[in-house]
C-alpha cells in the first residue's frame, strides 16, 4: 500500500498538479478502504507503472461524495452492480517515452483499463462510472469501449473533468483487440 500511495502521489500531485491532502508523500483518500479493490500494473522490476481503484456505488465513492455536480442533476448511482473506476493512471516513471499526459493513450493504459473492467465484472459490475479528465475519452475510443458521458465536462481546479459511463463487458471491446 505504501508503494501504491507513493506512486499515486507522484502521478496525481507531482506530475498532474492536483491539490490533494497528502501526508508523507503518500496519496490516499477516504475511499481507500479495506473493501477497495485495486488493479496494479507492474514492470519487470516489480515497480508499479499503473493503477486503478474500483469501488461499489452502494458505499461512499468519489463521484457520489465529491463530484455529484458532474451528473447533470441526476442522483449519483447507488447499486451493487454499478462500480466506480477512479485514480486511474498508467505512467512508467522509469521509461523515457512516458509522460503523465501520455497515460491516456499507451498500450499499458489500454491493458490496465481492460484488466480493470474484467476485475469489475468479476465482482459483479454491470456498469462502471468514472470521474475522469477528458483524455480518458481518447483511451476508451482507442480501446473500443462503449462509453457515454453522464454529464457535461466541468472545470474543477483548472482541469476539465467529467463523469463517464463504461460498459465493462468484454463483448463491448473485443473487436478493438484485433
Amino acid at each position: 500500500m505504501a508503494d501504491l500511495g507513493r506512486y499515486r502521489h507522484k502521478v496525481f500531485v507531482e506530475k498532474l498538479g492536483w491539490q490533494l491532502q497528502c501526508e508523507h508523500g503518500l496519496e490516499y483518500d477516504q475511499f481507500d478502504r479495506d473493501d477497495t479493490i485495486y488493479v496494479l500494473a507492474k514492470n519487470d522490476d516489480d515497480q508499479i507503472i499503473g493503477t486503478a481503484r474500483l469501488l461499489p456505488t452502494s458505499k461512499p465513492y468519489l463521484l457520489g461524495e465529491v463530484f455529484p455536480q458532474l451528473l447533470n442533476g441526476q442522483l449519483p448511482p447507488c447499486s451493487s452492480d454499478i462500480w466506480e473506476l477512479s485514480r486511474f493512471a498508467a505512467v512508467d516513471f522509469d521509461s523515457s517515452s512516458t509522460s503523465a499526459l501520455r497515460q491516456f493513450s499507451s498500450e499499458a493504459a489500454i491493458s490496465l483499463l481492460r484488466q480493470s473492467m474484467e476485475t469489475a465484472m468479476r465482482v459483479g459490475a454491470r456498469r462502471v462510472i468514472t470521474v475522469s479528465p477528458l483524455g480518458i475519452e481518447r483511451l476508451l475510443r482507442r480501446a473500443g469501449f462503449e462509453a457515454a458521458r453522464a454529464g457535461a465536462p466541468m472545470k474543477v481546479d483548472g482541469m476539465s473533468i467529467f463523469a463517464n459511463w463504461i460498459n465493462p463487458s468484454k463483448n463491448a471491446w473485443r473487436s478493438a483487440e484485433h
